[in-house]
């Protein structure tokens, strides 16, 4: 078998006591008890089914039996003990009633803090862990006139649901800790119930429910310290009890004085954050930590190894973050510091799970982007992926966001980037599928005999308005329900504007930036198949559109001839200036019919150039007029159908750039290479930073590079068992997964993608 990476010597070393921290998560990721899993594939398309509104529960009322899930990986912050909640039928809402209000909502999420352990391993510095959420315990139902708009809307190409995928700005709660929030929200409690603003006051009281609950919990962990402690005969396992038995009291309400304190107080923000969802973002972990690391440095209190160690801990234990690091300061200049590097040293030293960023732009420190390539190239698991920073801005500033915060923009997910604390994006949990409009236009051009290629594309702009306008009455309808049905309370606790208004940050103006953002499903199928479409039958006459429609529909049965016809026309993603411009046409008539489109908040939606896994669910959808048969996968976001770019990696990273980016809300080049693609070449290293300068500079956004051998992980399908397969991790989409946790479908499709051995 050819060598799976590229042999590196590492540059970090951990300790003894981290590598048998190590082990231990790596245990319970290889064994499946950090998968994450969806409810089926019509879930992953339309993100939107009647089984489950997003990640499906795995116990209680509303979960399904695993085997009948698909599992994304070992993206999930939740650790699986394969039993249910203990006291589910003592729920408060259960068994005093169910209401939707974020009262009964916070009761219920306190319970199930109260009556999570206290989870504390030997050799830890950093601890908790939690293993079940909100949606095991309450019902999440948005009722009966959304199930049905749902229902509706999946038809016509579309569907969505509102769950986390946001960005907490965890500045707030490191400057004031759970008990200056508190005090915050017993400020605006004690003012609304004056004036008499009950539904505000409602919703404060349960905010004070959900802070005190987390003080309980952070508490918790420190009295299991001190029993633990006490108990301890080895000297250095009972100075690390003792070391989170301070810390753990002290940050329980006090905000952190240390650098241990406040990746402790992360930790702990975001398990309590999971808890309620999966999907969010965390921001820029440099800018939170480096003043911690700076202080206590100087001070004489921590070193540089420690400062490593105790984040790889973070990252070990917390599933689905996706942090940033870089970009710039509001005053323009260049925000890497050292503790910048530090976190990539972390990375770097455990080579485990992470979805960090970097934002890049081009008044970077040299150093840090070197540095960061380097690390890229020596893993090959992308990370950290690569990010156009000033374009991101831009997008926000086109958006209407205020200059004065645009600059705080962060990536926080797959491909999807939002302002921490001053923004609910709703971002990769709604899709519009580009197929579906396609196929009811041919229908149309077919009944209405459209006479030339302008009629028909006229037609499919109408029908993707139609399916645009469904999609903003279900989410309307998604929306008047939200903040009652699943109010994100831990989230708002760390936000700008819902403590003070008394509005959750899924409510009307809970936050100032409330844009819809929705992701593309099919763009460069489409852009394929308009092209043959436009070649084949409006300028050569070969083929009639209703043709077209019979092949398609009939997978293409005994019309092998013409389908070759079709797959042989030219395809988006080799720097052809004529099917990319088919490809641009269409991005810009969906920019400009969303930009056209608002919600029930007033603000526009926004298309996100990416879907992260609906491409793979050939059960789904039909053949395509660019030659795909059913069975095949589709486009991957604004990436060429595997097999389809034939002129090498620089022409598809040009055709990607063809569009105006500025207008979208995210999407990434997803590249694999062999590691034989960098025989003779002396400096990797330099290549990578080349081309991604090169691809930045021409307006894309992002990257995400695997180095890889895929015919070696074949074996891993087959051999999971293997030993040298235990940590093999890649970027699947947008997230990091192991290769062996991930549903045999994702493995296939990963294997089977452009493997390039060469420019």
């Amino acid at each position: 078998m050819s060598k799976t990476r590229l042999d590196y010597p590492p540059k970090f070393l951990p300790g003894e006591r981290l590598r048998r921290v190590m082990a231990y998560n790596q245990r319970l990721a290889s064994t499946g008890r950090r998968n994450l899993y969806t409810a089926d594939t019509t879930q992953l398309v339309y993100h939107w089914t009647d089984k489950s509104n997003g990640i499906v529960p795995q116990t209680g009322e509303w979960s399904y039996p695993v085997e009948t899930n698909l599992s994304l990986g070992d993206h999930a912050c939740r650790v699986d003990i394969g039993a249910p909640f203990p006291k589910y039928d003592e729920v408060p809402s259960h068994v005093d009633g169910y209401e939707e209000t974020p009262e009964n909502f916070a009761r219920d999420y306190a319970f199930l803090l109260e009556h999570s352990p206290a989870e504390i391993h030997p050799d830890e510095s950093i601890v908790g862990e939690f293993h079940w959420e909100m949606n095991e315990i309450r019902k999440y139902y948005f009722g009966d006139k959304v199930h049905e708009l749902g229902r509706q809307v999946r038809k016509l190409g579309a569907g969505g649901t509102s769950h986390g995928h946001t960005c907490p700005d965890y500045s707030i709660g490191l400057s004031q800790g759970w008990g200056g929030i508190l005090r915050r929200i017993e400020e605006s409690l004690a003012m609304y119930t004056r004036l008499g603003q009950e539904r505000k006051a409602q919703y404060l009281r349960g905010a004070k429910i959900t802070c005190e609950a987390i003080i309980r919990y952070i508490e918790k962990h420190a009295e299991k310290a001190r029993i633990l402690a006490a108990q301890a005969e080895d000297p250095e396992q009972k100075a690390l009890y003792e070391l989170i038995a301070r810390d753990c009291a002290h940050i329980a309400a006090a905000p952190p004085e240390t650098y241990h304190q406040a990746v402790q107080w992360l930790q702990f923000a975001i398990m309590t954050d999971r808890m309620v969802g999966h999907g969010n973002g965390y921001g820029r972990l440099d800018l939170y930590l480096g003043e911690f690391y700076r202080r206590d440095v100087a001070r004489g209190v921590l070193t540089r190894q420690q400062a490593r160690e105790y984040l790889a801990e973070f990252f070990l234990k917390v599933r689905g973050q996706h942090f940033s690091i870089g970009g710039r300061l509001q005053d323009g200049s260049d925000a890497s510091c050292e503790m910048s590097f530090v976190v990539l040293e972390a990375y770097d030293m455990i080579d485990d799970y992470n979805n960090l960023f970097l934002m890049w732009h081009k008044d970077m420190d040299p150093a840090l982007f070197r540095y960061a390539c380097d690390v890229l190239v020596r893993h090959g698991a992308s990370v950290p992926s690569l990010a156009n920073y000033d374009l991101l801005v831009d997008c926000e500033l086109r958006s209407g966001v205020d200059p004065d915060i645009a600059w705080t923009v962060s990536v926080s997910g797959c491909q999807w980037f939002c302002i921490p604390g001053r923004e609910y994006c709703d971002q990769d949990v709604n899709a519009l599928v580009l197929l579906d409009p396609m196929w009811r236009a041919i229908d149309r051009a077919v009944t209405e005999n459209a006479g030339d290629f302008e009629v028909f594309y006229r037609l499919f702009e109408a029908e993707f308005r139609r399916t645009v306008e469904a999609l903003r009455l279900f989410k309307d309808a998604q929306y008047e329900v939200l903040d009652r049905v699943w109010p994100e309370i831990a989230t708002s606790l760390n936000c700008h504007g819902p403590i003070e208004r008394g509005v959750d940050i899924t409510g009307p103006r809970g936050v100032d930036v409330q844009y819809t953002s929705t992701n593309i499903l099919g763009l460069p199928n489409v852009a394929d198949s308009l092209h043959a479409i436009k070649k084949l039958v409006y300028e050569e006459g070969r083929y009639t559109m209703a043709e077209v429609r019979e092949a398609t529909k009939e997978n293409w049965k005994g019309r092998e001839e013409m389908r070759q016809r079709f797959l042989n026309e030219d395809k988006f993603g080799n720097d052809l200036d004529e099917v990319d411009g088919m490809y641009v046409r269409i991005c810009d008539m969906i920019a400009g019919v969303l930009d056209n489109t608002f919600n029930s908040r007033g603000q526009q939606y926004r298309a996100s150039l990416f879907q992260f896994q609906g491409h793979t669910c050939v059960d789904v959808l039909p053949a395509t007029p660019d030659g795909r048969l059913a069975e095949e996968p589709l486009a991957h976001g604004c990436n060429p159908t595997a097999g389809r770019n034939t002129r090498g990696l620089f022409a598809t990273a040009n055709s990607l750039t063809k569009a105006q980016n500025v207008k979208f809300q995210g999407g990434s080049l997803q590249v694999e290479l062999q590691p034989r693609f960098f025989d003779g070449r002396e400096n990797p290293t330099q290549y990578i930073m080349d081309f991604a300068e090169a691809f930045f500079k021409r307006g894309g956004f992002q990257i995400n590079l695997n180095i890889i051998d895929l015919e070696a992980l074949r074996d891993a399908i087959d051999h999971p068992e293997k030993p040298e397969y235990q940590n093999l991790i890649i970027k699947v989409t947008g997230y990091t997964s192991r290769f062996i946790c991930l549903a045999k479908p994702f493995q296939k499709e990963f294997c089977a993608r452009n493997n390039y051995s060469g420019m």
